[in-house]
């Protein structure tokens, strides 16, 4: 008895690579769930007299992204 050879339809392969992309998808969100368990450090508390305006990394970053 001769064996068939199965063809790969289009729908079988793009259920395949659906499956891939989610099983990567949560094997990549993995590390970052535990890296958000940390406690954050506490925020500095804010200035009596004004001025609350600090410049961080995030905004440095920020800046560093309007140059052209």
């Amino acid at each position: 008895m001769p064996q068939k050879n199965p063809r790969l339809s289009r729908r079988g392969f793009l259920a395949g690579a659906a499956t891939a992309g989610a099983a990567a998808a949560s094997a990549a969100a993995l590390p970052g769930a535990r890296q958000a368990a940390q406690p954050e450090a506490a925020p500095a508390p804010a200035p009596t007299q004004g001025g609350g305006y600090r410049l961080s990394e995030h905004i440095k970053r920020y800046y560093k992204t309007t140059l052209v």
